[in-house]
């Protein structure tokens, strides 16, 4: 009996080990959502350019990438919101937004109106408000609003300059195709 158990572990482990050699594993890349067409289903993202060795991810990797999400819709989230927001340093009073014409990353020094800290969700922002030359922009990870003092330039920039665009996360073989698609952003792993 020990010599029919021996022998079956070896033949399963010699499946396993030929298995693993005949099969290309895939990839898998993080990024932050600039562009979603919903009809083509592209999702264009700004990679984590630590590739996942940072403490919290480095969306500053250009050129932008374009992804095509899953053939099955099973395999992906929710569809992922856009955004060119990158970062807000709330000690320096810096955004960084992605400028799609220039195709480069724009550093913009605020001055600060307000800030609210301990918002734990988003809605309603950004918000731009012309009369009061503000905009106000949701920073989810320091849970924070920042309204900031607006000069016509930056209150003519389009609205989604101001919003931080989803994180998702894809598995691939061949980089410009996801077999799996998950909009880290809107999915709650807490969930069971």
């Amino acid at each position: 009996m020990c010599d029919r158990n021996a022998m079956l572990l070896l033949a399963g482990t010699a499946v396993a080990l030929w298995m693993t050699g005949c099969g290309k594993l895939g990839s898998v890349e993080q990024g932050r959502v600039i562009a979603y067409n919903r009809t083509s289903g592209q999702v264009t993202l700004i990679l984590d350019s630590s590739g996942g060795r940072a403490a919290a991810p480095v969306y500053d990797a250009l050129p932008p990438v374009l992804v095509q999400s899953p053939a099955d819709p099973d395999e992906m989230g929710p569809a992922p919101q856009p955004g060119k927001l990158m970062r807000v340093d709330l000690k320096k009073r810096e955004m960084t937004v992605y400028d799609a014409v220039a195709r480069q990353f724009r550093t913009i020094r605020y001055t600060l109106v307000s800030e609210r800290q301990g918002v734990a969700k988003g809605a309603g922002f950004p918000a731009v408000d012309p009369a009061k030359r503000t905009i106000s922009v949701y920073w989810a990870p320091a849970h924070t609003v920042v309204t900031i003092a607006a000069s016509a330039e930056l209150l003519a920039m389009p609205l989604d300059t101001w919003r931080a665009g989803d994180e998702v996360r894809y598995y691939f073989k061949d980089p410009g195709q996801a077999l799996r698609m998950m909009n880290v952003t809107r999915t709650d792993l807490n969930k069971g």
